[in-house]
Formats: structure tokens, C-alpha cells, sequence
């Protein structure tokens, strides 16, 4: 059975992050997964679709302590802080 693109963004697009005062914020890590779908080519769920797969990952996007990391991290970086590029 194939991974689902939620498990591959996962993998591709985050790493844990136990010690940080400062995970990724939902709004963050959901726009990080709109990233990595453009990136892909893939048509990005919307964001209460992703936030049940996010929690049927184990994933609190709440309280994710998860740091993002690879080519979705720089891309959503640049798309939202448009003055630093």
C-alpha cells in the first residue's frame, strides 16, 4: 500500500523538534504542506481535511513540535516573507 502524501510531507518536510519554546504554529505547518503540494505538484486539501490527517498522524497542530526543513521549508519562507527574497 502506497504512503499517503500526508506521511510523505511529513517525512520530506519536517523533523521532530522536542526542544523549542517555539514549534510550528498550525497556520505554519499547514501552509508548509501548501509548499511542499506546490512543490510536488499535488493539489493541497484544505486545511480542516489536513488537520484530521495531521491528527491521524498523531500530530498536534496545536502543539506540533515539528521544525521544518528541505525545499517546502525555503519555499514557504520566501512566499511569506516576500521583502527578505
Amino acid at each position: 500500500m502506497a504512503a499517503s502524501h500526508f506521511t510523505t510531507f511529513l517525512a520530506e518536510a519536517t523533523v521532530p523538534e522536542f526542544d523549542t519554546d517555539c514549534p510550528l504554529t498550525a497556520d505554519c505547518l499547514y501552509g508548509l504542506y501548501v509548499s511542499w503540494c506546490f512543490l510536488h505538484g499535488i493539489e493541497a486539501e484544505p486545511d480542516f481535511t489536513f488537520r484530521a490527517a495531521m491528527h491521524g498522524r498523531g500530530v498536534d497542530v496545536h502543539e506540533s513540535r515539528l521544525r521544518m526543513v528541505g525545499p517546502a521549508a525555503a519555499d514557504y519562507i520566501l512566499f511569506s516573507y516576500p521583502a527578505a527574497a
